[in-house]
């Protein structure tokens, strides 16, 4: 795991000094080494700099920029069955002067150029310069567990694995994209491929990206599409055998997370999705496993007593840290320089926490995203679904047309519920359009687009995103499916998996999410919806594979999310933090709001109106970055 940076210049104007600032600058990725290279070529600079977290082969061995005939490669992330591929190269003559995954990705790559990727089971974000060919090759694993960002303008290329690189490089303009901040406001991150700012694009996962120094233009090509796995036919496989192939695939998968020559560990929330790691990496394990839990002195939001009943039950060696207001408060300054970007997911305060405590005992962590994704466990699946299919499509159209007409603030006792007005509207636009997957986008967001336009100021346009997928899912036949591959491609990895890698990171330790293995998401996109949720249940398969290793009477309670209990911390604690970013003369001076607009919805909020807190924090946090990244407010 690492951080890398670099550029390609053609007006030949950076040098070896900006190198080592924008790799630098990524420290907390990689304390262990650092590597930084300039070469010309083509009437280009090139520059390629990597800052090293020692995971595999802890040796010299493994410095970047690694060689081999004519490529130089930077490389963040893991192959975990480098060993398999490295024996499948020694057959073919190569041989290996180090213990790194690092070697065996470069001369897998001299053998099968990309389709090396085919191979590898990982998660990885390299740059290949290829001085005979006069090209650069740019990829990103198939989920996107490993970030890549890269910035086109003027005939200047940028790629860093965080935005603060670019940021350090004199040519690098920081002007904000209107359109990716009302994205933010609406679903609390920006989704892929945009970022925050203009120019500037995040490597869609399962693409590479090639630059060929003469043509002086990037070609992005997609290498692994999650659509495709969900438009082969359904398996043959009976239920039983449907989940005996999914437990050896999880067992494959979590064994291999395990690859590493430092101490490893799990976070344990209490759900089915870290109770699946820790009890199948436990079981197979000759001595107790660490467990890292977060739990809240507000015992409404705390699951720390469940995780630490789990871990009894399995026998790891478990820690626990309860968090009050006071450690938000000291953690709130410091997510604006670990996410780079506005990111106001509500669990970002816990889960940079829990890396915190994991970091004293451990260099790599399992986290267990994907699980909702994979097995269907977001009630968000349940609701797009149902709210699209109770009633006959021609009942929908016309209540949406009756809804347009009528303003939710005349209704009476509707108009005093919570966020009334933010569902009435999300409601007669899902019975409007009527699909599945366009009411998973409206479910799926803090403020709509209108709402968004209005606390801006004025509309900015918009994006299309993953979220507008149409035709592109028409070969996906059951709607369930559908929802899971958006999800997939929009939530999982702008949101979750972005948080994981930043928190986990800005700690020095590596984070892997073992439910990503693709190859148990290629199996699992074949199972029919029915088996996913059944009878009612969801995550059927999941939750039937983990009660063979926890007692069901110890799992079976309420889905719980691993948030925050911010509205109550905003109200108290973090009050005046609240008042003085949304000030009218601090909105005035990021001049992206409508001062007005947000004030009247903050003093809602305050006085006790039944209003959404996540829309307050999404705009405070938005003021928490721009203080950092652009100007003091």
């Amino acid at each position: 795991m690492c951080g890398i940076a670099g550029f390609i210049d053609f007006s030949q104007k950076s040098g070896q000094d900006t190198l080592q600032k924008m790799t630098d600058v990524l420290l907390h990725r990689g304390p262990n080494d650092a590597g930084y290279e300039c070469y010309n070529s083509n009437g280009a600079v090139i520059g390629l700099g990597q800052r090293r977290l020692s995971i595999l082969d802890l040796s010299s061995s493994g410095h970047q920029p690694m060689h081999f005939k004519q490529y130089s490669m930077v490389f963040n992330g893991e192959i975990y069955n480098f060993k398999e591929i490295r024996k499948e190269l020694e057959a073919k003559g190569y041989t290996f002067s180090s213990g790194t995954d690092t070697e065996v990705l470069l001369k897998g790559f001299d053998c099968w150029q990309e389709k090396v990727m085919d191979k590898c089971i990982g998660m990885y974000a390299f740059v290949i310069f290829d001085e005979q060919k006069g090209e650069v090759f740019i990829c990103r694993d198939r989920a996107g567990v490993k970030p890549l960002y890269y910035y086109w303008h003027e005939n200047l290329f940028l790629f860093a694995s965080e935005l603060k690189s670019f940021v350090e490089h004199p040519a690098f303009h920081k002007d904000i994209d209107e359109k990716s901040v009302s994205l933010f406001l609406q679903y609390s991150y920006i989704p892929a491929p945009y970022t925050v700012y203009r120019n500037t694009y995040k490597l869609k996962p399962g693409h590479f990206l090639t630059l060929n120094l003469q043509k002086a233009e990037p070609v992005e090509t997609e290498y692994w599409n999650v659509l495709d796995a969900y438009k082969q036919p359904e398996t043959k496989l009976s239920e039983r055998d449907v989940i005996a192939h999914t437990e050896e695939l999880m067992k494959s998968a979590y064994q291999y997370r395990m690859v590493s020559d430092v101490p490893v560990g799990v976070f344990l929330s209490g759900g089915y999705d870290s109770a699946s790691v820790a009890a199948i990496l436990q079981e197979g394990s000759g001595s107790r496993i660490k467990t890292f839990t977060i739990g809240y002195k507000e015992k409404a939001w705390d699951e720390s007593a469940e995780a630490k009943k789990i871990a009894r039950h399995l026998g790891t060696d478990h820690t626990e840290w309860i968090i009050g207001a006071a450690d938000a408060k000291d953690v709130l300054h410091q997510l604006p320089e670990i996410y780079d970007e506005p990111f106001a997911d509500n669990s970002t305060v816990p889960t940079t926490l829990v890396s915190k405590l994991a970091s004293k005992d451990v260099k790599v962590v399992l986290s267990a995203d994907g699980g909702d994704e994979l097995f269907a466990g977001y009630n968000k699946f349940n609701q797009a679904i149902k709210y699209t299919s109770q009633l006959p499509r021609a009942v929908q159209s016309l209540l949406g047309a009756a809804m347009s007409v009528i303003q939710p603030e005349v209704i009476p006792y509707f108009n005093k519920q919570y966020n009334f007005a933010s569902r009435y509207e999300k409601m007669k636009m899902i019975w409007q359009d009527g699909k599945p997957q366009q009411a998973l986008k409206y479910i799926s967001q803090y403020m709509t687009e209108s709402e968004a336009a209005y606390y801006m100021g004025s509309a900015t346009g918009k994006y299309k995103t993953n979220f507008d997928l149409n035709g592109e899912l028409s070969a996906i036949n059951d709607p369930l499916n559908k929802l899971l591959a958006i999800d997939y491609r929009t939530f999982l990895v702008d949101n979750n998996l972005v948080k994981v890698d930043r928190a986990t990171m800005s700690v020095g330790i590596e984070g892997r999410e073992p439910m990503l293995d693709h190859r148990l998401l290629e199996f699992l996109a074949t199972v029919p919806a029915a088996l996913k949720v059944k009878e009612q249940t969801n995550k059927y398969i999941l939750k039937t594979i983990v009660h063979k290793y926890i007692p069901k009477s110890m799992m079976d309670r309420p889905k719980r999310p691993f948030i925050a209990p911010l509205q109550e911390w905003f109200k108290d604690d973090l009050r005046d933090q609240m008042q003085y970013y949304l000030a009218p003369e601090r909105l005035q001076k990021s001049g992206l709001f409508n001062a007005t607009h947000v004030q009247e919805l903050l003093k809602k909020y305050l006085d006790g109106g039944k209003v959404s807190h996540q829309k307050l924090w999404n705009i405070l946090v938005f003021q928490l970055w721009y203080d950092r990244w652009i100007e003091k407010l």
